[in-house]
């Protein structure tokens, strides 16, 4: 379990994660979603800097009431841009952030996962539980060895 301590986000983490633009459409997403098992994508501009990240929390903000408003059909939602429901300033990891840290972060923030970029805020990877479930059993199974 003493391995754990040593590992930082870029051994862990997956690399050239699936990316979104901000006017990608919803319906967009939501095939994203439907095809791979993750709960959000970071939204890049064209040089891969980080511009928010969308997740189904997001996708479902899309359809909520407001009660001066009617509630117009799924295929027109589903054509709105992500850019109107992202959660924009996400929190975000460095590539070399001890996964000791991710995990308390992760934990705190009752989050599923992490955008992970570099010095210039360009998306290098994206962190998730399953990363950090995966590297402490990988520190389990060194340490029995």
């Amino acid at each position: 379990m003493y391995d754990f301590l040593s590992y930082c986000v870029r051994d862990y983490m997956t690399t050239a994660p699936h990316t979104v633009g901000r006017d990608t459409p919803l319906r967009t997403l939501q095939a994203l979603f439907d095809g791979h098992d993750f709960n959000g994508v970071p939204v890049v501009d064209e040089d891969g800097i980080l511009l928010g990240m969308a997740t189904k929390l997001d996708l479902l903000k899309a359809f909520t009431f407001s009660p001066d408003s009617m509630v117009p059909r799924y295929d027109a939602i589903m054509e709105h841009p992500i850019h109107e429901v992202m959660t924009r300033e996400p929190i975000t990891v460095s590539p070399d952030l001890p996964l000791t840290r991710v995990l308390q972060r992760m934990v705190d923030l009752r989050t599923k996962g992490f955008p992970v970029v570099d010095e210039d805020q360009r998306v290098v990877g994206v962190i998730a539980r399953e990363d950090l479930l995966r590297a402490l059993r990988d520190a389990t199974s060194a340490s029995a060895e």
